[in-house]
């Protein structure tokens, strides 16, 4: 009669020094485990090359004019706003150096 033999208990020994003892062992599953990861890595190699070349196929998309004015507008109010903070800053440290000013007076 066969003897059965438990696919986790099949292991291959790989002996690299040559003393007869296996250095390290790998088992089936974890060989199984490496071809799907190969797999799924050369898969995921091709797809990308194929998207690569599709892109380069197609035609560049073109800035519309109303989207450079947004972008433009969308620039100048972030340029305000920016000038509107700094002259607010710059009235808040006048009032801070009156303020130190009038400390160091009084002592």
């Amino acid at each position: 009669m066969a003897k059965k033999i438990a696919p986790d208990k099949v292991q291959l020994g790989i002996d690299i020094d040559g003393d007869g003892k296996p250095d390290f062992a790998i088992d089936l599953k974890t060989i199984g485990m490496f071809l799907v990861l190969i797999s799924t890595v050369i898969g995921m190699w091709f797809t990308l090359k194929a998207d690569i070349q599709l892109a380069k196929e197609l035609p560049e998309a073109e800035i519309q004019r109303i989207e450079f004015q947004m972008k433009d507008e969308a620039i100048r109010d972030a340029i305000m706003n920016t000038q509107n903070d700094v002259e607010e800053i710059k009235k808040q440290l006048d009032k801070i150096d009156e303020r130190l000013y009038d400390l160091q007076s009084r002592n």
